[in-house]
């Protein structure tokens, strides 16, 4: 089933409960920062295994102990739920 692009007027809503995502463009991002290298490694890695179980794939950048995620529904064109899910569920590794 094709996921639904979230309508720009909901978007808000949706998103409220997600601290520090932010939307950008037709996704939403958050930088996050950690203590050293290890943990932000240890980090990405949990954020790889859901992304494997979930057939839903981050967009991630990264320097030593920083990290940026965006999540975008690219066959959406845009923000869907399943996004705002796995933001959700990054956040339950912080």
């Amino acid at each position: 089933m094709k996921e639904k692009k979230i309508p720009a007027n909901s978007i808000s809503a949706r998103i409220k409960d997600l601290t520090g995502w932010k939307f950008k463009k037709d996704g939403i991002e958050k930088d996050f920062l950690f203590k050293d290298f290890s943990e932000a490694f240890a980090f990405l890695t949990k954020v790889a295994l859901l992304s494997e179980k979930s057939n839903h794939h981050a967009e991630w950048s990264g320097v030593y102990n920083k990290v940026k995620l965006r999540l975008s529904t690219h066959d959406a064109g845009g923000l869907t739920q399943k996004d705002v899910d796995m933001a959700g569920e990054i956040e339950k590794f912080l």
